[in-house]
Order: structure tokens, then sequence, then C-alpha cells
């Protein structure tokens, strides 16, 4: 595990960061992804196949989209958890208008030190989060300490397509127009430009992969998505021997 001393810098780097591009977050995510995050978002809850009151923490939920889909899904509680006040604010006016009030908690924490006993929830998610995190290893371990047995580990996350010449095409896309798009319709070039070198210090699906392997969670599973642009990772808490 890193030291605060390396965890720090990023972590209030990237808290200002969010803090910052949270009124035009929801707009901008549009914008960059082409909407593919919404059909990303889709697949993702198909193959968690959320029962009737299944209950979850949603890691790095940002304004909620995904922690109200889980919401709306399963009828059980769901926990949304972010380090951004401005980007919970605008996740609470969300559940205020889709009267979710009672079926959702937000708390602004840590992703890397969850306020919560083991075996608590099952599924942990995390949606275009682990990236941003000081240690994301800190955080999937954290992630299956609180799901229970049986539960699953949920990351939705982009990624970094391995084919030419659409590889070529996107890191030119990402490097080059998409902090122009932020400044243009966010005013932000600078927090824009974050994404595309958080995303090369991030590891590539498969070894995302063999780092859930490593976690202890089993039956890890990684699927690519519009080409690689992003990848969804599950995992499972193993179950004790009878």
């Amino acid at each position: 595990m890193k030291n605060e001393s390396t965890t720090k810098p990023k972590e209030q780097f990237v808290h200002s960061v969010f803090e910052s591009i949270a009124p035009k977050y929801d707009i901008m995510n549009d914008i960059l992804s082409f909407r593919r995050h919404k059909a990303w978002r889709k697949f993702t809850m198909a193959k968690m196949n959320m029962s009737q009151g299944d209950n979850a923490i949603d890691l790095c939920c940002g304004t909620c989209d995904w922690t109200i889909s889980m919401a709306n899904t399963s009828g059980g509680h769901i926990t949304g958890l972010d380090f951004s006040e401005n980007m919970l604010e605008i996740g609470r006016h969300k559940i205020n208008d889709q009267n979710l009030n009672d079926n959702i908690t937000l708390i602004q924490g840590n992703a890397m030190d969850l306020p919560f006993e083991d075996n608590t929830f099952d599924y942990a998610t995390i949606g275009f989060g682990l990236r941003n995190v000081p240690d994301l290893h800190q955080v999937l371990r954290e992630m299956k300490r609180v799901v229970k047995p049986g539960g699953m580990v949920v990351c939705l996350e982009l990624s970094k397509p391995t084919w030419q010449p659409f590889k070529g095409l996107y890191y030119f896309y990402f490097e080059k127009v998409l902090p122009k798009l932020g400044k243009l319709f966010a005013k932000r070039y600078e927090q824009y430009k974050w994404l595309p070198d958080s995303l090369a210090q991030f590891p590539g699906r498969e070894v995302l992969a063999q780092i859930f392997t490593e976690t202890g969670l089993k039956e890890v599973r990684a699927y690519p998505l519009t080409g690689g642009i992003a990848a969804l990772h599950i995992g499972t808490k193993e179950k004790p021997d009878v």
C-alpha cells in the first residue's frame, strides 16, 4: 500500500477536479462518450442480474446515475459514496426528483477506507472512478471486504483499445480533442486534460482482471466494450466452506 505522502497529492488534485466540473459532469459524459456510457451501464446491469431486495454500495458514485439505476432495479437499499460534495449535491436532486430518498443513502467518504462492517452488501460497484483513486488495490480490497460471501465486486471503467487503426484514433481523440471539448462546453481545460492522463497510468483490461484475482476475488470476468474503449470487470467473493 502506498504511503500517505504519495497518495495525498493525487487525492487532493482529483478532488479539486471533480468539485469544479460537477455542474457540467453529466452533459460532458454524454458528449465525450457519444452517450455510450448509458449502453455500458445497461450491459453492466444485465450482467449483475440483481434480485429483488438486493443492497449495494456504489463507490465514487458522482451524480448518482448508477446508484439510481440499482435502486430502481432491485428496490433494495443502495448506498452511494463519493468524496466530492458538489457531485453528491447534484445526485441528491436526482434522487429527490425520482422519490428515491427511502431507497438511497448518500455519504461523503473515502473509497479507500469504507465506514462499513465486513460482509454488509450484496454488491460493491465503482463506475468510472477506479482510475482516479490513489491506490486501486486498496479500493478493491475494501470492496471485497464489505461485500457478503457470494457477493459481487463490479467495476465499469474506461480502458485501452488494443487494435489499430481504432487505437490510434481513440488516443488522438482522448489526448487532443477531449480537453478542447472540455474547455468549449464546460470552460475547463486542465480538468479534462486529466482524463487522458489518468487513463495512461491505469492498467489495461487483462492486467486489471489479474489484479481482481490477486485481490482474492473468484470467477473474475472481463468484458471489453465498444472496441475496448471501456471494460466491465466482475469478481465474486468466495463463500466459506461449510
